[in-house]
Parts: structure tokens; C-alpha cells; sequence
């Protein structure tokens, strides 16, 4: 466990660097791939509302013997269209989140979509600040929040977010975002880090660099996000993958490498644009 690095968050609470991810994980299954992470080695667990496994994933932490000042767990409020986000059922969701993770605090607790289209994230995250505050969540952050979104929240409140958490990977490398972000003091957390299946791990680029190292292409891509300073949650339900994910450590890209995978950025998305997204 010691090999991961941790970053300090702008409110001095330490993150892993590494975690694990269980975004489409079924409730029926977290708790089993969970507990896997949790034997491999991992740390932090990074889950959501809308994921529907809460639920197995707080199974899987309480029966793992780890002392919970050992982990990092991160949920994220779904601020979905069907409701109105007043302070109340701001806290009314994280209380139910926590009830549903069976426990009494969370280590960082995420906006999970601007939707900028219904202007309401201020009032979320005037909620998020009396849950900080109340020590329930250690630390609060946004998810999919662009600079023009976290330019509007800096300077009408008055607590930073602690991370903003974003679809990031080579071929979408988020520059813009990750410069302000650093620029504000929010650390970068990287979901779909692998690419999501979609063909970034069979790119030539990547399998050249890989056999240069004797890696794997998930160690080389995930090896790029920490020389970069990212947070990053890999997903896998298999034991095989999940251990493998968690040895991007022992090695360095070299200048070659990492412009090699600059030049595989696109910009292409593979889920919503957060500038429209509202389902």
C-alpha cells in the first residue's frame, strides 16, 4: 500500500493517487470486485449515487477488516432533473449515500454534473460546504466541471472544491482543464483513465511503449496520468485486471514516451458533453 503516492488536497487531507473505480459495476458484484481491490492492495474506492452500488460497495469495505482511517471513499450527489436541489435534499441524498455505504463519514463527496443548463449547482454547493463543514465529509468536489463552471463557483462562494474529477485519458487529455484546475489549487481526478474499452489500449503508440517496458498497456497509460499528477480509479471486475492495474509503479516514462502519447490527444469524448448534459 505504501508504493502509492498520496496528493494533499487544498484542505490538507491526503489522497491516494491511485484508486479503484466501480462505475457499471452491478450492486450484486461490487462487493465481490471491491473486496478484490481491497486484498490487491488498493486503498481508495471511488463510486456514485447513480450506480446503484453503494450498497455492495459498503459491504464489501465493512467486512474487509481495514481500519477506515486506512481508506479513501468517494461518492458524488446525482443531481438529477427530476428533483429540486434545495439544501435539503442535498442532505437528505448524502445521508442517504451514507446510510447505503453503512458509514459515518465520507472521504470526498462530488457534484457529480455541472448541468449548466438548470443553473443550480451553486445552491448544491452551498450544501456541500455546511457537509464539509460538519465534518461528514472530510473533503467536497465537483465531477465533469469545466473552467467557465468552476469560474462561476470560485468566485460566488467561498470554499474551493477539494478535486474535480473528469473524463480524461490520452486521446482526451483536458490541458485547459487541468491547468485551471492546478492553477486553483483542485486536484485533477481522471474517470474512464483506460479509455473505457473503446480501442485506447490496442493504439501502436501505446503497445510500442509498453513493450519498451515490459509492461502492459493499461500500466503505461496508467503510469501517464500519475507522471501528470492525476488522481486516477481504474474499473475492473476481473481479479487478474485488478491486480494488474494496481502495478503502474517501478518504472518512469521517459520524455520520448510522453509526447509520444501527447500526440495521441484528439479531444474526442466518450460520454456527455458537460456543457449540455442534463439526462
Amino acid at each position: 500500500m505504501s508504493k502509492v503516492p498520496s496528493l494533499t488536497l487544498n484542505n490538507g487531507v491526503e489522497m491516494p493517487q491511485l484508486g479503484f473505480g466501480v462505475w457499471q459495476v452491478p450492486d450484486d458484484e461490487a462487493t465481490r470486485a471491491v473486496s478484490t481491490a481491497l486484498e490487491a492492495g488498493y486503498r481508495s474506492i471511488d463510486t456514485a449515487e447513480i450506480y446503484g452500488n453503494e450498497e455492495g460497495t459498503g459491504k464489501a469495505i465493512g467486512a474487509s477488516g481495514i481500519p477506515r482511517d486506512e481508506l479513501f471513499v468517494t461518492t458524488k450527489l446525482w443531481n438529477g432533473k427530476n428533483e429540486t436541489w434545495t439544501r435539503d435534499a442535498v442532505l437528505r441524498a448524502f445521508d442517504r449515500s451514507l446510510e447505503r455505504l453503512a458509514l459515518d463519514h465520507i472521504d470526498l463527496y462530488l457534484i457529480h454534473w455541472p448541468r449548466a443548463v438548470r443553473d443550480d449547482f451553486l445552491t448544491i454547493w452551498r450544501a456541500f460546504e455546511e457537509i464539509a463543514g460538519s465534518g461528514r465529509a472530510r473533503a467536497v468536489g465537483v465531477s465533469n466541471f469545466q473552467p467557465a463552471h468552476l469560474r462561476r463557483l470560485l468566485g460566488r462562494t467561498s470554499l474551493p472544491p477539494a478535486v474535480n474529477q473528469v473524463e480524461l485519458h490520452p486521446q482526451l487529455a483536458q490541458t485547459e482543464v487541468r491547468a485551471f484546475n492546478a492553477e486553483h489549487g483542485i486536484v485533477t481526478e481522471a474517470w474512464s483513465p483506460l479509455g473505457s474499452g473503446k480501442g485506447l489500449l490496442e493504439v501502436p503508440t501505446v503497445l510500442a511503449i509498453a513493450r519498451k517496458h515490459g509492461r502492459t498497456a493499461a500500466q503505461i497509460v496508467l503510469r501517464w496520468h500519475l507522471q501528470l499528477g492525476n488522481v486516477v480509479i481504474p474499473k475492473s471486475v476481473t481479479p487478474s485486471r485488478i491486480k494488474e492495474n494496481f502495478e503502474p509503479f517501478g518504472f518512469e516514462l521517459d520524455p520520448e514516451d510522453l509526447a509520444a502519447l501527447a500526440a495521441l490527444d484528439s479531444g474526442t469524448r466518450l460520454g456527455p458533453d458537460p456543457d449540455t448534459y442534463d439526462a
